[in-house]
């Protein structure tokens, strides 16, 4: 049995989802703030958080970024805030997956299931490849460890979790369109599928770092009505990335 602690001072919300929770063999233990959270993971074995970001106290994205430096405790995310620029902040501070309120129960438990098979995935031996520590792309240099680029000039460009993501994902497929629906599926196992404009953003925050050099050629080009391409001519040290 799969342990799952929902963090919402939603009576409501909490109680519908430790009784729809139970009908799918899951475990279920509540949390009205960061004080009750913190207790409940000192003393359950928790599988996996249903973070509400609207939370009195210590917010939400907070509580993510903390449990994300301590931890690789799968997180989702519970908002009413449903913006694009909300979303890619939540992925960044370190959740898993990102749902807008109001929401459907079943839906929740089908992400809860998606993202608890992905950790467990991440966890064996054989299940991602390694990834080279230095990646080389037209001049450029990913850097796996420290997740920054080398520009062409020299100069580090530190990227956010999602658009390390982002980047690893267009690497493992140059010179093919990619449709914002395999974007999403494979940078973040369709974390932002409800927010349309959320992989809009995140393509051009990493173009933006991507334009070192004003001269040089667009890496990443849209293909209107498709997706995007990502322009480059060769990839040295690429493994398979799987997400």
């Amino acid at each position: 049995m799969q342990h799952i602690l929902v963090v919402d001072d939603d009576d409501g919300i909490t109680t519908l989802l430790t009784h729809y929770l139970s009908r799918f063999g899951y475990a279920t233990y509540t949390a009205r703030d960061s004080i009750s959270m913190r207790a409940q993971l000192a003393t359950q074995a928790i599988d996996l958080v249903v973070l509400d970001v609207m939370l009195p106290g210590t917010d939400g994205i907070t509580l993510a970024r903390e449990l994300r430096e301590r931890s690789r405790l799968p997180i989702i995310l519970l908002t009413a805030r449903a913006n694009p620029y909300d979303c890619v902040l939540g992925l960044e501070m370190g959740a898993d997956d990102y749902m807008a309120k109001p929401f459907e129960p079943r839906e929740l438990v089908a992400r809860i299931q998606n993202v608890l098979r992905r950790a467990a995935a991440a966890e064996a031996p054989s299940a991602m490849p390694a990834m080279h520590d230095v990646v080389r792309f037209d001049g450029w240099e990913l850097h796996s460890a420290e997740r920054h680029l080398l520009s062409p000039a020299g100069t580090v460009i530190p990227l956010s979790n999602a658009e390390f993501k982002l980047l690893c994902t267009f690497l493992s497929m140059p010179r093919r369109v990619c449709s914002r629906d395999q974007l999403m599926e494979r940078a973040r196992g369709r974390a932002m599928e409800s927010f349309e404009r959320s992989i809009d953003l995140l393509v051009s925050r990493l173009r933006h770092k991507l334009s070192d050099d004003p001269r040089a050629p667009v890496l990443i080009k849209t293909v209107r009505g498709v997706g995007y391409l990502f322009n480059i001519q060769s990839v040295q040290g690429r493994a398979a990335w799987q997400h």
